[in-house]
């Protein structure tokens, strides 16, 4: 991966710097931030992998340089799926992360799931690597859990307080350090496989 050089798409200053540190420690990659001149992109595709390709190739075309993005969508069973590709904006164009766990919570009140059981979930993320000459890869990675029954701990952003992943004995992705939410999360996990992919395109 000598001189691997890419810019990060995201504009969420949190998933950034998330995405940054699970990136930051592998060998010869060189991250660049989003410049501040792009504009937002238009997430209108319908699985997570279209969005994630929008905002890479935006950057690429943008900057002229492989550019690497993700989206991450939060699967509640109860509700069908949702709020799946929509998660960031599950309450709205323009909702807070209160707005969206309050609506969350809401929703699985409103079909009566109030038993774990009940309320089990998958965090999915697919990151993707786009590159200038319109080749592209990309990973996928899951974690199953459950969603609580209020917001608990304070680390973390989006969904996490809601969050219990399994094996956690009960704790929410806000309650765990950042060491330990990137060892198991679904971002970890979709970010290390793509590492992955990439060691192995620049070993072939």
């Amino acid at each position: 991966m000598e001189g691997l050089s890419l810019v990060l798409a995201s504009a969420n200053p949190d998933k950034a710097a998330e995405i940054a540190e699970i990136l930051g420690s592998v060998p010869g990659l060189e991250l660049h931030p989003r410049p501040s001149s792009v504009p937002d992109v238009d997430e209108d595709g319908d699985t997570l992998v279209a969005n994630a390709r929008l905002k890479a190739v935006a950057l690429v075309e943008a900057t002229g340089m492989a550019a690497v993005a993700d989206d991450t969508g939060l699967e509640v069973e109860a509700l069908g799926g949702a709020p799946g590709v929509y998660s960031a904006r599950f309450a709205g164009e323009d909702a807070s992360y209160a707005d969206n766990v309050a609506k969350l919570l809401d929703e699985l009140d409103r079909v009566g799931a109030h038993a774990p059981g009940q309320r089990r979930a998958t965090f999915r993320t697919v990151a993707l690597v786009a590159y200038p000459d319109g080749s592209e890869l990309w990973a996928e990675g899951a974690v199953g859990g459950v969603i609580t029954g209020e917001p608990a701990g304070e680390a973390g952003f989006g969904y996490d307080p809601v969050f219990a992943p399994d094996g956690e004995g009960g704790r929410t992705f806000a309650q765990l350090g950042t060491e330990q939410k990137h060892r198991i999360s679904h971002r970890g996990r979709a970010f290390r496989a793509l590492a992955g992919r990439l060691t192995e395109g620049a070993n072939s």
